[in-house]
């Protein structure tokens, strides 16, 4: 009868030395704290633009001019709003359903009232152009690391109104309102642009 060698034996399961231990559990200390940082970090990034990124939607990062500060006193329209002491700001690159276009006006304005509530610290960004055949204020208004402009394109709330030689963030606002579009979100998912802002402004529709 064959006698098993020492070597094949079952025998009993080693444990782990203390060193291996404290190795495995350093291990995965650094891999709780790798996963709580990345969820802090996306936090710091507005919520649309970290959802953006996931179907390579790209958003402008912080503004590249200098900024001004300016306290949301009041929400004209979609694509007009007041600071506290003035000025009134006409935010460049998008357009949004004119009020008597109801109800597409109404919810555009609804909408950029939640991106910037009365009250709220924005700071405004200039383009070579200062200001529009009304006086208003050409500006990029930013919220924290969030370009509101971008955003109300991105959820399908405006359309896109480019006028050189404003044309900063013009590639970002493409490639927001192709995917506005394309998903069908906000006024796109009702036809709210079969009439575009300009051509009712115009008289057209």
């Amino acid at each position: 009868m064959a006698v098993p060698h020492p070597a094949s034996s079952p025998g009993p399961a080693r444990r782990p030395g203390p060193r291996r231990l404290a190795g495995a559990l350093l291990a995965a200390g650094l891999a709780i704290l790798t996963l709580s940082s990345c969820r802090e970090d996306e936090s710091e990034v507005p919520r649309s633009a970290v959802q953006q990124s996931a179907v390579g939607v790209s958003w402008p990062r912080g503004p590249v001019r200098e900024t001004r500060a300016c306290i949301v006193s009041r929400i004209v329209d979609g694509d007009t709003f007041d600071c506290r002491g003035g000025p009134r700001v006409r935010p460049i690159g998008f357009d949004a359903p004119e009020l008597s276009q109801r109800p597409f006006g109404q919810q555009a304005r609804a909408a950029l009232a939640e991106l910037i509530p009365v009250g709220t610290a924005v700071r405004l960004e200039r383009d070579v152009e200062l200001r529009d055949r009304y006086g208003r204020l050409l500006a990029y208004a930013w919220r924290d690391s969030l370009l509101v402009n971008w955003a109300m394109l991105r959820d399908g709330w405006a359309v896109l109104l480019t006028i050189p030689p404003n044309v900063q963030y013009v590639d970002e606002f493409v490639e927001a309102q192709r995917a506005a579009r394309e998903k069908r979100v906000g006024l796109w998912a009702v036809d709210g642009f079969r009439c575009l802002p300009q051509d009712r402004r115009r008289g057209r529709c």
